[in-house]
C-alpha cells in the first residue's frame, strides 16, 4: 500500500468515495447489470471491463450507458437515452435486482480500513460522499463493518447535482461544520478529482478541496 503524509493541522475533516476507494463493487455492478439485461430479454452480457468505463456518476447514467451499449451492439440507431420506454423498466429492474445482491459480490480494498482508523485517529470528522443511492451506500457500509467511521453519508439522491458537480462537496462540507479549505476529498475517480478542484459561478477559488487518490485498482493509496 502506498502513503500519503497527512499534514493534519491543515485539514479538519475528509469526505471519503465509496466505490473504487473503500470497497470493489464492480462484482455487483456486473450481476445486477446482467439480471437487467436477462429481464429484458437482451442476448448481450456485460464483463467488468466493459462496466467499467461506464461508473461512476450515477445509477442512472450507468443503466443509460449499458442501454446504449446492448443498441450499439444489436445495431439499433435510436439513442437509449430517448427511449423513456426502454429505460423506466430497465431502471426499476436495476434497482430491484442491486439491491437484493449489494455487497455480496464485492470487497473491502486491502489498506482501506488502515487509512479510516489514520484519519479517525487524526481526528478528522468523517463523511462518506458517493454517487450511489444513498440507501445503497448505507447498507453496504454496514455489511462490510465501514458504517461505524462516518457521521455522515450522502449518495447520490442526496442532493440536486452529483458529483462532478461541486455541490455534494459543499453540501457535505456544511453538513460537516468545516470550510472547504480544511476538507480533504478522497476518492479513485476523475469525478472525484474534478469536483474537488472545482468551482461554484461568481466563486472560482472559494473551492480549495484536496483530491487524493485512493483504492484504485486495489492499489490504494490512503492518507496515514
Amino acid at each position: 500500500m502506498n502513503s500519503i503524509t497527512l499534514n493534519h493541522p491543515r485539514f479538519d475533516a475528509a469526505m471519503v468515495d465509496l466505490d473504487g476507494t473503500l470497497v470493489d463493487t464492480m462484482g455487483d455492478f456486473v450481476v445486477a447489470l446482467n439480471l437487467m439485461l436477462a429481464d429484458l430479454q437482451a442476448a448481450i452480457r456485460l464483463d467488468a471491463a466493459t462496466v467499467e468505463a461506464m461508473v461512476g456518476k450515477g445509477s442512472e447514467h450507468l443503466v443509460k450507458s449499458v442501454l446504449n451499449h446492448v443498441q450499439a451492439q444489436s445495431g439499433r440507431l435510436q439513442p437509449a437515452t430517448h427511449l423513456v420506454a426502454d429505460f423506466e423498466p430497465a431502471f426499476a429492474s436495476y434497482q430491484k435486482h442491486y439491491d437484493s445482491i449489494n455487497g455480496q459480490h464485492s470487497a473491502v480494498y486491502p489498506g482501506a480500513l488502515e487509512g479510516l482508523l489514520g484519519l479517525q485517529r487524526a481526528g478528522l470528522k468523517l463523511a462518506c460522499l458517493t454517487n450511489k443511492p444513498v440507501a445503497f451506500a448505507r447498507s453496504l457500509l454496514k455489511l462490510k463493518g465501514l458504517d461505524g467511521f462516518f457521521s455522515e453519508v450522502f449518495g447520490g439522491d442526496s442532493f440536486e447535482r452529483k458529483k462532478p458537480h461541486p455541490m455534494p462537496l459543499l453540501k457535505t462540507c456544511e453538513a460537516l461544520a468545516t470550510l472547504p479549505v480544511r476538507t480533504l476529498m478522497i476518492g479513485d475517480s476523475s469525478n472525484d478529482a474534478q469536483a474537488a478542484r472545482g468551482g461554484l459561478p461568481g466563486a472560482a477559488g472559494d473551492l480549495r478541496l484536496q483530491p487524493r487518490r485512493a483504492g484504485a485498482c486495489g492499489g490504494c493509496r490512503w492518507l496515514c
